[in-house]
């Protein structure tokens, strides 16, 4: 419209783990849970997996933020995902800092197979935060 400026919404891309929160994520859509259509999903193996410079590369291509709908004590792949995740989180904030750019701009929650409600409460409040953040 002429003379008013498009308020883009928060791009937010969620790694979400192919057998643990894949599912919840799916079940939101066939629930009709509704989130922001500006979220994408790439979905890992698990959430340990991810590396630091994926979720660095994202916030540089122009993504607000970067949710990890990490796999918790549920992981098929090993007792120790957890930890690996929680030590992934917190060197990528650190290369956040470095870099200038707000390691608020990352989060992560457990998500569970079903916590399709849960999943969607994240993704709304980490919108909101956004949000807030880019005015």
């Amino acid at each position: 419209m002429k003379g008013v400026e498009a308020i883009s919404k928060p791009k937010i891309l969620v790694f979400s783990t192919e057998k643990i929160s894949d599912p919840a994520i799916d079940m939101a859509g066939l629930l009709k849970l509704h989130y922001p259509p500006e979220v994408y999903t790439v979905p890992v193996p698990c959430s340990s997996a991810i590396k630091p410079k994926w979720i660095l590369y994202a916030l540089e291509q122009g993504f607000d933020g970067v949710f990890i709908a990490a796999d918790g004590t549920d992981c098929p792949y090993g007792e120790s995902c957890t930890e690996k995740t929680s030590q992934v989180m917190s060197k990528t904030q650190e290369m956040m800092k470095e870099k200038n750019i707000d390691p608020a701009r990352l989060k992560m929650a457990a998500i569970c197979s079903v916590c399709s409600e849960a999943f969607v409460k994240h993704v709304k409040s980490f919108t909101e935060y956004l949000a807030k953040a880019k005015s």
